[in-house]
């Protein structure tokens, strides 16, 4: 969310950055309707000091016996207590309206994004480690946890529909583990509070993260009017929501493992085929709470973190910073973990790790206070995952795959699996 004093000094500025977003100038309009609001709000003080100066005229006339004048007094008091009755409502209406404009609009890109229209002008920073050498066709995930018999598609489409998944045995547990290992990961090595939040939230929560009003075809809505978060950034960056911290609090380190839930509305005809997009997820988030001065240094902390899970996987990945065309609504800059799948010969994302400034912060309403400083700021938020454990776990499949469609499990995830170092067929 904008504050509209900033847009109203620097309308060019706002412009400028909107355009990068594929936007048209908005600033001016923007404007007109603050100043409507703001004329309205003029109207109405100056209503109230004549309701004032009225009243005290009434008692005025009547002290003095001019009956006539009192009367005169009331009926201007009536009429001007009718105004400023219908002119609150107005006044409601049209600060709604400011909101409701702002509320839909992107942040603005740091000025080290790279400027291009989608994801084919995406910068790649660095590849870490090395693919795997397979002499053999490798397959895609859904071959290999299909000829397992540990990933069934079709009964979950006769369960839930489709894009959704029911994993059993080997692989069931090898899901549990890589998101155990993360949690544990993240939260001794890293210094990540852990959270196990609600993953049905209210409607302001969403609003709070940047996810509503304008992403509600891609979000699950409950009878109860409640939502099913897409993911844990939600609960976790809204825990700060309508806080006043100290500046000493910060940062703030959370991290979550959930299942998350997505329409996907605007996929339809991509990644049809296994369990790339679903519709029902589950995610290690990490979400940090900073001040204005340090949420960049912590946004290149948060990618490290990331990236460690991958290193300790022994898995292939390139980094990428998104360009403006690609970047997600809430974020200043974001940072794409790509990992290295052989069975697509391909690079897809795992995780993105953003750096939001005030922006959700704002919209959340949360502050924090500086010892000594009369002046409240907004805290920065910074989101990131920690990662996709359905997506590590097709990354793993697809690296550690056998020519025979047994499946390795990666050393790290030994002691959370039982003994187990290898997945074959049931």
């Amino acid at each position: 969310m904008f504050d509209i004093k900033w847009i109203r000094e620097k309308p060019k500025a706002f412009d400028e950055a909107m355009n990068l977003r594929g936007l048209p100038p908005q600033a001016e309009s923007l404007v007109q309707l603050d100043d409507n609001r703001r004329a309205h709000i003029s109207k109405l003080q100056e209503a109230q000091e004549e309701r004032n100066r009225a009243s005290k005229e009434i008692g005025k006339a009547k002290g003095a016996g001019d009956e006539e004048a009192a009367q005169k007094a009331i009926a201007e008091v009536a009429k001007l207590k009718s105004f400023l009755q219908t002119g609150e409502e107005e006044g409601k209406t049209l600060s709604k309206a400011v909101s409701d404009a702002l509320s839909v609009l992107p942040n603005i890109p740091y000025e080290d994004v790279p400027v291009g229209e989608d994801e084919d002008d995406n910068v790649e920073i660095r590849l870490v480690g090395d693919k795997p050498v397979l002499d053999f066709d490798p397959k895609e995930h859904f071959e290999l946890g299909e000829a397992l018999g540990q990933m069934d598609f079709d009964t979950a489409a006769k369960l839930s529909g489709s894009r959704f998944v029911l994993l059993n045995n080997g692989l069931a547990r090898l899901e549990r583990a890589l998101g155990q290992f993360m949690l544990d990961l993240h939260t001794t090595e890293h210094g990540y509070a852990e959270v196990s939040p609600p993953v049905l939230v209210r409607e302001e929560v969403l609003y709070g993260v940047g996810n509503l009003p304008k992403f509600e075809e891609d979000l699950f809505k409950t009878t109860d009017g409640r939502w099913m978060i897409p993911t844990s950034e939600a609960p976790l960056t809204n825990i700060v929501r309508e806080e006043i911290v100290p500046a000493d609090y910060l940062p703030r380190r959370y991290t979550a493992l959930t299942n998350c839930f997505r329409a996907e509305a605007g996929s339809a005809g991509r990644d049809t085929r296994g369990m790339l997009r679903q519709h029902q997820f589950s995610k290690v988030e990490l979400v940090s709470i900073t001040d204005a001065e340090s949420s960049n240094a912590e946004h290149e902390r948060m990618l490290s973190c990331a990236e460690e899970v991958l290193k300790q996987l022994g898995l292939h990945y390139r980094v990428v910073t998104l360009c403006t065309g690609d970047l997600g609504f809430s974020a200043h800059k974001t940072y794409d973990i790509e990992v290295w799948l052989p069975g697509q010969n391909a690079y897809r994302e795992i995780s993105s790790c953003s750096v939001c400034g005030d922006f959700q912060a704002r919209r959340m309403n949360a502050r924090y206070r500086v010892e000594g400083d009369k002046q409240l700021r907004y805290c920065h938020t910074l989101n990131g995952s920690g990662i996709a454990v359905g997506r590590a776990l097709i990354a793993v499949m697809e690296n550690f795959q056998n020519q025979d469609g047994s499946i390795r499990v990666p050393q790290v995830l030994g002691r959370y699996m039982g003994g187990i170092t290898r997945i074959e067929s049931n």
